[in-house]
């Protein structure tokens, strides 16, 4: 299976987001031919207020992104990991992964788990439980005989949520995310690099980067691939645009059998 890991600087623009992702993908598309592409977190609005973030929520399956990735899939034959999008639920909206497969179809939703609610150094505050409800399923689909793991960003800093995909048969986790330049630049990588050793599973985590909001939050972007052994294999470079990677389910049962973790992990 080859991944491809999009990075985008989406805005408070939903339209001119979605026609964004979707040239990313055919690009990707065109160049790498993958299996599987993953949009990152938010990818169809950045910014705005909180009234204009939930103007812009979408219901499924009848919102324009999952309309436009549903059709997108089908038309390329890809399968697609649509980052996350609002998803609207009374008041307040989840943070939601739609999966798509070749044909167009839904085959996996993961609503977003941990809240990103703190104050990052530089003084910014990021107030998710604001806008957003906390998910409560973990999300593991398959895919063309390979299982996947969902996530989403601020997810990465729960080992015990990446211990549960492993569990449940992920040899695949996907992060979409939009990891704050303060944080990433510091954090994103290494927690990255230690989720896929941990579990012994690829890791592809497509991020936002550069200025959102009027340029008053910044993304540190890095979209990267990580195989099992903690080896980055593909990295995005400071711009908008992708990067892809093979993934070799073979290579991870490979380090399973020789390190088996797994079998030694004790309850405390």
């Amino acid at each position: 299976m080859k991944v491809s890991v999009i990075q985008m600087n989406s805005q408070d623009d939903k339209a001119k987001n979605i026609a964004d992702a979707q040239e990313l993908v055919r690009k990707a598309v065109a160049q790498d031919k993958p299996d599987l592409v993953v949009l990152p977190e938010t990818f169809t609005y950045m910014g705005g207020t909180v009234e204009s973030r939930r103007a812009n929520a979408e219901t499924f399956p009848g919102g324009e992104a999952y309309r436009a990735m549903s059709a997108l899939a089908a038309e390329l034959k890809v399968n697609i990991h649509a980052g996350s999008m609002a998803e609207a639920a009374g008041e307040k909206c989840y943070n939601t992964t739609i999966v798509f497969n070749r044909q167009g179809n839904e085959i996996a939703r993961y609503r977003k788990i941990h809240l990103f609610d703190v104050e990052v150094p530089g003084g910014n505050s990021y107030l998710e439980s604001d806008t957003m409800k906390r998910g409560e399923d973990v999300v593991v689909y398959e895919l063309e005989g390979v299982k996947v793991g969902c996530a989403i960003c601020y997810d990465l800093r729960f080992p015990e949520l990446f211990r549960k995909l492993r569990d449940k048969g992920a040899e695949v986790i996907v992060l979409p995310a939009a990891f704050t330049l303060q944080t990433g630049k510091d954090h994103w990588e290494q927690l990255l690099c230690a989720r896929a050793i941990e579990t012994q599973s690829y890791v592809a985590a497509s991020a936002q980067i550069f200025a959102h909001d009027e340029g008053r939050k910044l993304c540190f972007g890095h979209s990267l691939i990580i195989d099992p052994w903690g080896v980055t294999v593909a990295d995005c470079s400071d711009r908008v645009g992708h990067a892809s990677a093979s993934i070799d389910t073979g290579y991870a049962a490979q380090i399973r059998r020789s390190m088996p973790v797994a079998d030694h992990h004790v309850v405390a």
